[in-house]
């Protein structure tokens, strides 16, 4: 067995309310990347914001052993820059080892550009979308400004921003232009933490500051009567997608409860649909993409009015849920993409983009 020339550095954890989700994230994908290809580092990343470089799981994966469902973030602390360089004393870093991260930082200070922005400036691979699209994307409120002007369907939405607009006058323009029931988000959040449903004016009030909790600015979205269809897009400038994936919700709406902790809800995949539906949201799917300035992968996600407005960007994940019971893996999976193939994939497109990047002149 010849010895593995690429470093994979596997960032988990974080400081955002999305810290467990990642921490199953992580698991399950160590578990399936082929230690005969990659050097695993697995580092997780406390509430705190310390980083720790899991000794533990590292020699777990190398021994061939099974790790827990959800991976503990443990042992000892190690500086960013160094683990990311392999400079650490542990890190088994050689000089012929070419580094790629991979972070599965759901939600903010992961999946929001800012460790990407970190990565750029150590001139390190990494897996998934760039510093802007990471920033876009995570933020649900600007995002639907850019896909607005790329001319994607959307449902109708107002953006209040804390310590800006009035909350009374933004609760009576909702009400007022988007009618009632209507959904609460916070802008800067994912696996629907912090989201709510309001079918009165006084329950928009508490669930806005419900939100709050979680970001300084919130979302407030029409209730859309429709299906829920997502779409896994794999690539940079031409990217490729999947065939799409129906949620039925166990409850009121695809809650984090649904999502992580009863598993109510039913997941079609693929979807029954007809063919030029199936065609139709995987061309808007990538057109979204693009318009977002997508690298790498995200899910993005659809509501599907049959006898409406046809399709309805909701929102695109660039870090989406990526253990095997989850939709983006399930649904390559569909597509022809087996789980193993697709981190290889990923690790392939993060080089992809980080020689082309390398390659501009920085010369005047």
């Amino acid at each position: 067995m010849s010895t593995p020339l690429l470093r994979l550095v596997v960032l988990y954890g974080g400081v955002s309310a999305e810290h467990d989700v990642s921490r199953v994230t992580a698991a399950h994908v160590l578990a399936a990347a082929d230690s005969d290809k990659y050097v695993l580092v697995p580092v997780g990343i406390d509430k705190s914001g310390v980083w720790h470089r899991n000794d533990t799981a590292a020699a777990a994966l190398a021994a061939g052993e099974t790790l827990p469902n959800r991976l503990d973030v443990e042992g000892p602390e190690v500086d960013p820059l160094s683990v990311i360089r392999g400079t650490d004393s542990a890190s088994r870093a050689q000089s012929r080892e070419i580094t790629v991260v991979l972070p599965l930082l759901h939600g903010p200070h992961g999946e929001d550009g800012t460790v990407q922005g970190m990565l750029e400036l150590l001139k390190t691979p990494y897996v998934g979308c760039g510093v802007l699209s990471s920033a876009l994307c995570m933020d649900k409120a600007m995002a639907k400004e850019v896909a607005a002007r790329a001319g994607i369907p959307q449902c109708a939405w107002i953006t209040f921003r804390d310590g800006v607009d009035d909350a009374r006058t933004v609760v009576d323009q909702a009400v007022e232009e988007l009618g009632l029931p209507v959904f609460v988000k916070p802008a800067n959040m994912g696996s629907s933490v912090g989201v709510s449903r309001a079918t009165t004016p006084d329950e928009l009030d508490k669930a806005i500051n419900v939100a709050l909790h979680y970001d300084d600015v919130v979302v407030i979205e029409e209730a859309v009567t429709g299906r829920e269809i997502e779409v896994g897009v794999l690539g940079n400038t031409a990217p490729d997608t999947t065939l799409p994936g129906e949620i039925k919700p166990g409850s009121d709406f695809y809650d984090y409860e649904d999502k992580y902790v009863t598993g109510a809800a039913e997941l079609m995949i693929p979807a029954p649909l007809s063919d030029a539906a199936i065609a139709e949201v995987r061309e808007l799917a990538a057109d979204a993409y693009v318009a977002l300035r997508c690298a790498g992968m995200a899910r993005v996600d659809f509501f599907y009015e049959e006898d409406g407005r046809g399709w309805l960007l909701n929102e695109i994940n660039t870090i989406p849920g990526f253990t095997p019971a989850s939709m983006y893996p399930k649904m390559w999976e569909a597509s022809g993409i087996a789980y193993p193939d697709l981190i290889d994939r990923l690790v392939t497109l993060a080089l992809e983009v980080h020689r082309r990047r390398s390659s501009f002149s920085t010369e005047h």
